[in-house]
C-alpha cells in the first residue's frame, strides 16, 4: 500500500524508529517514495522492510538498535550519519503498550511501567537528543514524534502508555520552543485506532467483534484508520508545506478525541 500524498523530499536523510512493521513501515515507505533516503531502525528484523522499499524504487538501510539504551542510540545515529549523511528528518515512531493483559493502576507491575516508559518516552528523548545535536550544528531539521490519541484523552488500564504518550506531547512542545530559532521544527502526531497486525489481533477480528464494535462506536468516522493516514501526516509535517508549523500536535483519530459520539 503506497501513500497518496506527494511532497518533495529529494536529497533528505530520514531516520524512522520502529520502522520494520506497522505504522513505522508505512512511514518509511512514504518517505522513500517521496525521495528521502531512509534509515529504518527496529529491534525486529528490518531487512525485509528495506527490501520492500528498494523493490519499490526507494532507498533504505536497516540499523538495529534498542532505543531505550542511550549508548545504542548514539551509535545508531553515528552509523546513519556515516552511511547516509546528516539526518534531516527524525520520526520517533517506536513504542509499545501492554497486549491483551491490561490492568488498573493498583495491579500494574513495576516491570511493565518501566519497560513502556523506557521505550515510549525515554527512547524518544534519547533519539531526539542525539539527532537534534547535529541539527543544531547545521541549523536545520525536522522531528516528528508519534504520540497517541491516548496521550490527549486517557483510557483505563493503560496508565503507563497514556502517561508516556502525554509526556511525549509536552516534550515535543518544549523541544520546539528550544530549537525553533535555530531552524528546526518539532511536531507530534497523535494517532487513534489504526489497522495494523497488532490491532487486528487485539480488536479487529471475529473473536473480538463485540470489543471492536464498542471501540468503533466512539469514533465519529465509524472505522479505524489506516497506516497511510499516519504516513501522510508525517509527510506533511516533514515537508516544506509545513514550514511554519512547529510545536503542534496533529491528531489523526477519526474524531475520537473530539468527544463521545453518543446521543447523550
Amino acid at each position: 500500500m503506497g501513500s497518496a500524498l506527494q511532497v518533495d523530499l529529494k536529497g533528505r536523510i530520514a531516520l524512522v524508529t520502529g520502522g520494520a512493521q506497522g505504522i513505522g513501515r508505512a512511514i518509511a515507505l512514504a518517505l522513500a517514495q517521496n525521495g528521502a533516503r531512509v534509515a529504518i531502525n527496529d529491534i525486529a528484523d528490518g531487512v525485509e522492510a528495506c527490501a520492500a522499499i528498494q523493490n519499490a524504487g526507494g532507498d533504505a538501510v536497516y540499523f538495529r538498535a534498542d532505543i531505550s539504551d542511550a549508548q545504542q542510540v548514539q551509535e545508531m545515529v553515528d552509523g546513519v550519519t556515516k552511511t547516509l549523511g546528516p539526518i534531516d528528518i527524525l520520526v520517533n515512531n517506536a513504542g509499545i503498550n501492554l497486549g491483551k493483559e491490561r490492568r488498573p493502576v493498583h495491579e500494574f507491575a513495576d516491570a511493565d511501567w518501566e519497560r513502556i516508559v523506557r521505550i515510549d518516552l525515554n527512547g524518544t528523548f534519547y533519539c531526539s537528543r542525539s539527532v537534534s545535536a547535529q541539527m543544531v550544528a547545521r541549523q536545520q531539521g525536522v522531528i516528528v514524534n508519534i504520540s497517541s490519541a491516548l496521550g490527549v484523552v486517557p483510557a483505563r488500564q493503560q496508565c503507563a502508555f497514556t502517561a508516556a504518550k502525554a509526556a511525549v506531547i509536552n516534550f515535543t512542545r518544549s523541544h520546539a520552543l528550544e530549537v525553533g530559532r535555530l531552524g528546526i521544527r518539532v511536531n507530534a502526531i497523535a494517532p487513534g485506532s489504526i489497522l495494523t497486525e497488532g490491532t487486528r489481533s487485539l480488536f479487529y477480528n471475529e473473536e473480538n467483534r463485540a470489543k471492536s464494535e464498542s471501540l468503533i462506536s466512539h469514533i465519529p468516522l465509524g472505522r479505524p484508520g489506516e497506516t497511510d493516514d499516519i504516513a501522510n501526516a508525517v509527510l506533511y509535517l516533514a515537508s516544506d508545506a509545513a514550514k511554519y508549523v512547529t510545536g503542534h500536535v496533529l491528531v489523526v483519530d477519526g474524531g475520537w478525541t473530539a468527544g463521545y459520539s453518543r446521543d447523550w
